[in-house]
């Protein structure tokens, strides 16, 4: 968490400068962003709050998901990511929202990808979606690089 901190300290600023919110569910960043967030001075001002979602029975229980947002739409590619960040940011009433899917290593995803692959989706005024690929299975590692994606994507969309 410690290398997120400063990417969280600016999104942070960002956001209570603004007015603005944020939630998020992350999956294979394993709630490493929201710590980054929560331990802001005066997170209560934009955070809203997050889920861990590792399973896909947790997220059809938690989003009661009735299936992919289009029949051709499939988990862990960039329309469906940036779909469940939709669905976060509803739910939450924020302002924005991020959601990631993942394969931290030292295994590949069920869907497909191999380990070090991560989808994020974010949700908002400015909507924007990322796949990274780090090529490696160390699971730490993976977990740091995609929550330093995640912080950095909305950073981007905050700053346009």
């Amino acid at each position: 968490m410690e290398t997120l901190l400063p990417l969280a300290a600016e999104v942070a600023d960002l956001l209570k400068k603004r007015g603005e919110t944020l939630a998020l569910s992350e999956s294979s960043m394993g709630g490493l962003v929201s710590a980054a967030l929560v331990a802001q001075p005066g997170a209560s001002a934009f955070y809203l709050g997050s889920t861990v979602i590792y399973t896909r029975g947790a997220a059809k229980a938690l989003y009661a998901l009735q299936g992919p947002p289009a029949p051709d739409v499939k988990p862990l590619t960039e329309p469906y990511v940036a779909a469940m960040a939709e669905v976060v940011r509803e739910k939450f009433r924020a302002t924005w929202a991020i959601s990631e899917m993942g394969a931290s290593g030292p295994s590949g995803s069920p869907y497909g990808p191999g380990p070090g692959t991560a989808v994020i989706g974010l949700a908002g005024p400015s909507p924007a979606s990322l796949t990274v690929s780090t090529g490696s299975a160390d699971r730490v590692a993976n977990m740091r690089a995609f929550g330093a994606a995640a912080l950095q994507l909305l950073l981007k969309s905050l700053k346009d």
